[in-house]
This record gives C-alpha cells, sequence and structure tokens, in this order.
C-alpha cells in the first residue's frame, strides 16, 4: 500500500518564502546612515573644490608671492619633503613601540593589567594637540639638548647629525608626532592581533614554539596586511598635524632641504608654515597657501585611502 505526502499547505509556502517584517527604526537607521555617508562626501568634495579653485591663480606665482620661492613648485616642493621626511622619522620611532605595546595587550600582559593600560594608550587620542606642543617645547625639547650636542661632536659624519645644534629641531618635532600618533596605530594593531585564529596561536604552541616564535610564525603573518594599513594611517595622522609642530619646530619660511635633523636649519612642514603664516598674508600669499593646503590635501588623501585599501584587502583575503 502507497502512501503520498500531501503538498504543503499555500499559506505555509507564503510564509516560507515571505520577507521579515521591516521595522520602522531599521529604515529610519538605514535612511539616517546613507545620509550622513553621503553628507560626508560631499563635504569632502567641496572642500576639494575650494581648494582648486582658490589655489589655481597661484600657478603663476614667485619670488614674493610664493615668499621668495622662483616659482610655486619649488615653495610646495620644499613644504612638501619636510612633511614627509618628518613624518617617516616619527613613524620609524612610532612603528617599533606601536607593535611591542600592542603585543603586550593583546599576549603578553594579564588581563587585569591589559585593559587598563589599553584605556591609557586610548586616551592619548583624547589630549590636545596644543598639550603635545606645549610638552615638546617646554619638557622634552631641553632634556633632549644633551642628547643632540652628543650627537654634534661623536656621530657628526653622520649627514642627519651636523650643523649647529638646535633643541627645537626636526628631531624632536618628530618625536612629539611619534607621541601623537601612537594610540591610532596601537589601536589598530591591538584589535589585528587580537584577531589571529586562536587554532593558529594553540598550533605553533603545541608544536613546542615559544610564545615569540608563536607570534612570528602564527600573528605577524596573519596581521601583515593590517599592520602596513595601521602604519599607514598613523603617517596620514602625523602629516597633518598642525599645531605641535608649529609650537615645537623651528623653521623660518620655507625651509631648508637637508637631512640633519638636529640643527637650527630646519626643513618646515605644510601644516606648521600655513599656521605661523595665514593671519599676516594677503592677495596672492593667500592663494599660495591654499595651493600649498591643496598639496597637503592630496598627500593625506592618498595616504589615508591606501590605509584603507590594504585593511580592506587584507580583511578580504583573511
Amino acid at each position: 500500500m502507497s502512501t503520498t505526502l500531501d503538498p504543503a499547505p499555500p499559506a505555509a509556502e507564503e510564509s516560507a518564502g515571505a520577507r521579515p517584517p521591516t521595522r520602522m527604526g531599521d529604515v529610519i537607521f538605514s535612511k539616517a546612515a546613507l545620509i550622513a555617508g553621503v553628507l560626508v562626501i560631499a563635504f569632502l568634495a567641496g572642500v576639494g573644490a575650494f581648494l582648486v579653485i582658490q589655489g589655481i591663480p597661484a600657478l603663476d606665482a614667485s619670488g614674493a608671492d610664493a615668499y621668495g620661492e622662483p616659482s610655486i613648485w619649488r615653495f610646495v616642493g620644499m613644504l612638501i619633503y619636510g612633511t614627509i621626511f618628518a613624518s617617516l622619522i616619527a613613524m620609524l620611532i612610532v612603528t617599533p613601540l606601536a607593535i611591542g605595546l600592542a603585543l603586550v595587550i593583546s599576549h603578553y600582559a594579564p588581563r587585569s593589567i591589559a585593559r587598563p593600560v589599553g584605556y591609557l594608550v586610548d586616551l592619548l587620542a583624547a589630549v590636545p594637540s596644543v598639550v603635545f606642543g606645549l610638552w615638546g617645547l617646554e619638557v622634552l625639547a631641553p632634556r633632549l639638548l644633551p642628547a643632540y650636542n652628543w650627537l654634534s661632536e661623536n656621530a657628526d659624519w653622520l649627514p642627519f647629525f651636523t650643523g649647529t645644534v638646535n633643541q627645537r629641531s626636526l628631531l624632536t618635532a618628530s618625536i612629539v608626532l611619534a607621541l601623537m600618533a601612537l594610540p591610532i596605530v596601537t589601536a589598530i594593531l591591538r584589535e589585528i592581533f587580537a584577531q589571529t585564529p586562536r587554532a593558529h596561536e594553540e598550533a605553533a604552541l603545541a608544536l613546542g614554539a615559544t610564545r615569540w616564535e608563536m607570534i612570528k610564525m602564527a600573528v605577524f603573518p596573519y596581521a601583515r596586511s593590517g599592520m602596513v594599513a595601521a602604519v599607514l594611517l598613523g603617517l596620514g595622522r602625523a602629516l597633518g598635524e598642525t599645531m605641535a609642530v608649529a609650537m615645537v619646530l623651528s623653521a623660518t619660511g620655507t625651509g631648508f632641504v637637508t637631512l640633519s635633523v638636529i640643527s637650527q636649519d630646519n626643513p618646515n612642514t605644510i601644516a606648521a608654515f600655513i599656521a605661523n603664516n595665514y593671519a599676516n598674508a594677503s592677495g596672492e600669499k593667500i592663494n599660495t597657501m591654499v595651493f600649498a593646503g591643496l598639496a597637503l590635501f592630496a598627500l593625506t588623501f592618498v595616504v589615508n585611502f591606501a590605509g584603507r585599501w590594504i585593511a580592506t584587502r587584507g580583511q578580504v583575503k583573511g
């Protein structure tokens, strides 16, 4: 005797294929998020358009309108050199510190210690840049002067330690920039290291690896792209810093193209130059500084975009 199964009732079929009811709160949140995203893009495009429109008249600037430089390109080039040079030194300082601190928080320190330390590092991001500038000017710079004198006397065969020593040098400004970039780089690295699959770490330890060997074999390979992205985002933070560098760095005009990091002849940065000179500018000089701002805008945009792209690419691969 054969039996046949009756087909599901139409009501059951409709309920199985029906979409869940849409809640008013979800609709409001999605629309608000969309509007916020569009507004951010609109503001960014508006800033870019303003810089382009106001900066184009400076393309023919030279002489006094370019602050003594023969062309706008040399003016901007010298400032870009100082901006990138100071930021790269800051990244050389902050990268090993951030990696070590992130590893201590995520893998070495007990939870009772790691959590407060993580909170303290995050709180550094809330300190105003003017406070960092005052600290660098009044506390850090005088204490670095003996070290600068020693480097000038014993390591002057290196181009980085030549010239007349000045405590308000590029190296002092770079150290302040490193401390300001430390929270963002450490926070990103900490989250990336904590996302390493636990099975990978346990497998390395089960094979007899020490904790440091486990980090080299399991954590670093997994977090490689995220580490690069964190450093690039920290670099973007350092490139656009204004007040701290303007307060600490002793640079006149567009500065100098030099490799020395402890001398009184310092390269200048775009942000610090604009902060120090915009109030007294008029006429074509305003367009000149807006053009310099456009160069900084493009530079930071490219660096931050590269950092986000690398981070997203690493997540997709993971």
